[in-house]
């Protein structure tokens, strides 16, 4: 909770509704440059979506974790922390 909390405070926090992609690492490589992520974490729900992993898995300093494999040594190390709105409830659900 703390973790969550102090990326909030950073403002380093962003919430998607869902990460989605068409599975080109260089479509997703842009937006990600354009977003300013340089080390991003996107928790995606209890499972990430496969061409959103597929596209993000050759972009250096973007990880994709489920959020049964999420922890504070992972969300503290990133810049910047995405959360899906699946994310959000199943670490809500985690944590309580």
């Amino acid at each position: 909770k703390h973790a969550l909390s102090a990326k909030a405070k950073e403002g380093s926090l962003v919430i998607l509704d869902k990460a989605t992609s068409s599975g080109k690492t260089a479509e997703l490589a842009k937006q990600v440059k354009d977003l300013g992520w340089k080390r991003a974490l996107v928790i995606d729900g209890a499972e990430v979506n496969g061409e959103f992993a597929q596209a993000a898995r050759n972009i250096e300093g973007l990880d994709i974790l489920p959020t049964i494999g999420a922890n504070v040594y992972d969300i503290l190390k990133r810049d910047t922390l995405v959360l899906t709105k699946a994310g959000v409830e199943a670490l809500e659900a985690r944590l309580k």
